[in-house]
């Protein structure tokens, strides 16, 4: 399974790296993902969500139920 935030869908980037002679390989800039365990009033339970930096800062500013709303919606399971 790829790096994947459920909340902001952030994938991992692709570049390359640069040595001094100036020859490239290709390289991932992967996505800073952590599991997170967030109770959640609404449904009575926790949930664990796979989320970045990014999406947690999401969650601290609307919320953990806005934000499960949302996933509902878009069908991501938790």
């Amino acid at each position: 399974m790829a790096r994947t935030c459920q909340v902001t869908g952030g994938r991992p980037g692709f570049g390359n790296n640069v040595s001094h002679s100036h020859r490239r390989t290709r390289r991932r800039f992967g996505v800073n993902v952590q599991r997170r365990r967030y109770w959640v009033p609404s449904l009575g339970r926790s949930i664990t969500l796979i989320v970045s930096t990014r999406g947690i800062k999401t969650i601290d500013v609307r919320g953990i139920e806005t934000v499960v709303a949302d996933l509902q919606r878009r069908g991501v399971r938790f």
